[in-house]
């Protein structure tokens, strides 16, 4: 085992979060969140995707949410630019880091965005190239990194290929994405031994959906791999609109409990995690989707 000392966490509840939500939340709403969330101590946070409203219509506030932050020194706040439109309107709200994505199924590409994954990834050349220049950080992931629900079972060369292609166009960060939640321990490594082909240990991080409880599972492999960045979401809010029943994100307040108990640093209050986990969960009138969090309030209700 390599365990890490520390552990760096991306918060994507604001963006990967609540993209799904059939009610609108106000701009004002998400900006709370990811003051809370700067305040609980995380330091890269994934604040909103400058994509068509007619897609996604609950981030169509988006130049709104990003105007409204007020932004803490050493925080990175990334956006999610699917396109050369949507990156030219991110960059009028000065995000440090762009995201771009790829599937590493054939399938999702086609029926998600109409196009081959090369295609897709020769698409967003002209984006990283524009940010690049612009000394904007560029992260990528790989979505349906192990499992897709028009394929089924993805192979890690797949995933090596879609590394190999987006690290060719500059993408800097590769993150691993188990987009519907289907992944174990033992095939999220493969896929993540996959993407340490073309990216340093540092580079890669891991993003689980925690559809069929394997989330924090498949984050301890990785752990004991020696990577040390993941993507979490705020109370476990999300979900895939490609994925039937699947759930958010692996909860934020999940993998700080489990880290802490390990005696490695992420630099989180969990008490204030909490909070802010309850506060959108409450604006949502429903119970934070974190075994954690869940365990903590009754435990401070008691």
């Amino acid at each position: 085992m390599n365990l890490p000392s520390k552990v760096k966490i991306v918060d994507v509840g604001p963006r990967d979060g609540l993209q799904n939500e059939k009610a609108q939340v106000p701009a004002a709403v998400k900006i709370e969140l990811v003051h809370r969330l700067q305040d609980a101590g995380l330091t890269e946070i994934e604040v909103t995707s400058f994509v068509s409203p007619k897609w996604v219509p609950q981030m169509a506030d988006a130049a709104e949410v990003m105007a409204g932050i007020t932004r803490k020194p050493g925080v990175r706040y990334s956006v999610l630019t699917p396109n050369m439109k949507g990156f030219e309107a991110a960059v009028l709200s000065k995000p440090d880091e762009i995201v771009v994505f790829a599937a590493a199924s054939e399938a999702f590409s086609q029926r998600n965005i109409n196009c081959s994954i090369e295609e897709s990834i020769e698409r967003f050349r002209p984006v990283t190239e524009a940010a690049l220049s612009q000394g904007i950080r560029v992260r990528g992931a790989i979505s349906c990194a192990v499992g897709c629900p028009y394929e089924g079972e993805v192979a890690p060369e797949r995933v090596e290929m879609v590394a190999r292609l987006l690290k060719g166009i500059g993408v800097q960060h590769m993150g691993v994405a188990d987009t519907i939640g289907v992944g174990t321990p033992l095939k999220v490594q493969r896929a993540m031994e996959a993407a340490l082909k073309h990216y340093a240990i540092d580079d890669v991080s891991g993003h689980f959906h925690d559809t069929y409880g394997q989330a924090l599972g498949n984050t301890l492999i990785c752990l004991e791999m020696g990577i040390w960045n993941y993507d979490t979401s705020s109370a476990g809010l999300g979900g895939c609109p490609y994925a039937k029943g699947a759930t958010g994100n692996v909860a934020t307040e999940d993998v700080v409990y489990m880290l802490q108990g390990m005696g490695i640093d992420t630099g989180i209050d969990l008490d204030k995690l909490i909070d802010a986990g309850k506060f959108i969960s409450d604006y949502l009138e429903r119970k934070p989707n974190s075994r954690a969090a869940t365990a903590l309030l009754n435990k401070r209700a008691g």
